[in-house]
């Protein structure tokens, strides 16, 4: 919901030339709490892994409008990043936990379109809500959808079987823990990918004014729909014809689209790739 808004915001704070970070801090800490989010998912509960996230969101989301200087913005960032690095981590070892192997390609789909559709109808609806009642309501509404998320969660049971209470020891962090050869290629693959996507939505509430799209989170509604139908057949296309093949196939055609938004000129072509693009991450 705050990222379209996010670089006209840094910009107003006198960080113009700090755009790139706005991504790159909030990763920062998304990738070094997985280790500790993952070890918590398999010790402690999957409810409790996502229940961290769900709350860092909050906080962080009620903060925004109060730390109106730099650096408190970007501390902000980094914080915010735990959210990303917690509640999706829960969200798929408890996927695994309810869901039969031979439809897990499927319900990965799905539980990636819900992120998807959350993301994306956000990253439409956030610069709509800026545009009519300003950026601190924007901020808040981000808040409130995270506390409309942790109600749900806690209406659900945890499915770890044998569970160990929370400690220090949860945060020892081992060898293991933080490399495992088997998933190297894999995770290769969607960090290209996920490069692609960061850089993406830096640049795109840009890259829509030079193309004449006063509404930047317009592109992402198109991204929404067009992601809500690849979903329908991506899971299962895997499931039935092999991950492999639809990640070879995906790469290629999100290459072309990368390639279609480097040269962009008009709304139309602007918006035409984004329907390609989402073909990975499914």
């Amino acid at each position: 919901m705050i990222i379209p808004k996010l670089p006209a915001y840094l910009t107003g704070l006198g960080g113009a030339e700090y755009k790139g970070l706005i991504i790159s801090l909030f990763t920062i800490t998304a990738m070094i709490s997985r280790p500790f989010s993952g070890k918590i998912a398999d010790k402690v509960g999957r409810k409790p892994t996502m229940l961290i996230g769900i709350f860092v969101c909050i906080v962080i989301s009620l903060l925004y409008p109060f730390l109106t200087f730099i650096s408190g913005f970007f501390v902000l960032r980094l914080v915010h990043g735990f959210s990303t690095g917690f509640s999706p981590t829960g969200a798929t070892a408890y996927l695994s936990d309810i869901i039969p192997q031979n439809r897990r390609g499927e319900a990965v789909g799905l539980l990636g379109t819900a992120g998807t559709v959350g993301m994306s109808a956000g990253l439409f609806i956030g610069p709509s809500i800026a545009n009519d009642f300003g950026l601190d309501v924007m901020f808040y509404c981000s808040s409130l959808t995270a506390i409309l998320s942790m109600i749900v969660l806690l209406g659900i049971k945890e499915t770890l079987k044998v569970k160990q209470g929370f400690s220090t020891q949860v945060f020892k962090i081992h060898k293991r823990d933080l490399f495992e050869p088997k998933v190297l290629i894999p995770c290769l693959v969607m960090m290209l990918a996920a490069y692609a996507y960061g850089a993406v939505f830096t640049v795109m509430p840009d890259l829509c004014l030079y193309v004449g799209i006063e509404n930047e989170g317009l592109p992402f509604l198109f991204l929404t729909i067009f992601s809500l139908s690849i979903r329908l057949i991506a899971g299962k296309a895997s499931d039935r014809y092999g991950r492999k093949k639809i990640v070879i196939l995906s790469t290629l055609i999100m290459a072309a689209s990368m390639l279609i938004l480097a040269l962009s000129t008009t709304p139309v072509m602007l918006i035409m790739p984004l329907q390609y693009m989402v073909l990975l991450r499914e």
